[in-house]
């Protein structure tokens, strides 16, 4: 029998382009994945250099308002109590004396209880609840607002950077609340869940135009704030109705 020549050459030829194709497909395979890599790698850089900036600039606005407040302190509190021991300890009155030691042991403690203000330790030592009953404690005894605190679940070990940028995002709320919105209430609650955190703030004020704001400064900051710890803030708010912003951080042990 007979071998068709033309058929031989037919089939080697399409053997030949059919693993050519395959080759190809391989090739460019490789590379689709390859080039995906380089994307997450460079997406990966991206947001890491994100996270340490944004960090950077919490700690140094923490480190500016800690050096504002030791100064007020020194000069408010502190320099009235020497200036009054001075002038307590300088009277011929013998009785002074003792009232003039108990003004310097206050002072002493005034200047113990400054020195602990200056250590960020308390980042690591404190918790978010904690955190903000503190927060609300202010408001409430300034008389600016009502306010009202509830927590469920049990508080997840964030990353003391993270807790950190959070800390600083939830003061940022509030100072905006206190700013513009003219709240009668103020009202903050935590849920602690395995696989989330989610912190939800609200307040009854005069509220915004939503549609507005989305290219404003201090939201665009709370933001990507948020994004550099792989959270989300949601942000719902109409003209006299309020504002509530929920912000989401899931737990990266889940």
């Amino acid at each position: 029998m007979e071998v068709n020549t033309p058929d031989i050459f037919f089939v080697i030829l399409s053997g030949f382009f059919l693993m050519v194709v395959m080759v190809g497909f391989i090739v460019t395979l490789v590379l689709i994945h390859r080039n995906r890599q380089i994307q997450n790698k460079q997406k990966l850089e991206s947001i890491k250099a994100d996270f340490e900036k944004t960090i950077l600039n919490v700690e140094k606005e923490i480190q500016e308002e800690t050096l504002q407040h030791v100064g007020r302190e020194l000069h408010d509190n502190i320099g009235q109590l020497l200036s009054l021991a001075k002038l307590t300890l300088s009277s011929p009155n013998p009785e002074k004396v003792h009232e003039g030691k108990q003004l310097i042991n206050q002072i002493i403690k005034e200047v113990r209880t400054l020195s602990k203000s200056l250590n960020l330790d308390w980042v690591e030592s404190i918790d978010l609840a904690s955190f903000i009953q503190k927060e609300l404690s202010k408001l409430e005894q300034l008389e600016f607002c009502k306010v009202a605190f509830t927590a469920s679940g049990e508080s997840n070990n964030l990353d003391n950077s993270k807790k950190l940028v959070l800390i600083r995002v939830i003061q940022e709320c509030l100072n905006n609340a206190i700013k513009h919105a003219k709240p009668s209430l103020i009202s903050i609650n935590l849920s602690s869940k395995s696989d989330v955190t989610e912190i939800s703030i609200s307040d009854n004020g005069i509220g915004f135009d939503t549609s507005t704001q989305k290219n404003g400064s201090g939201l665009h900051n709370l933001k990507s704030r948020m994004k550099t710890i792989e959270g989300e803030i949601n942000i719902i708010s109409s003209e006299r109705n309020g504002t509530q912003i929920k912000l989401l951080l899931p737990n990266s042990n889940a």
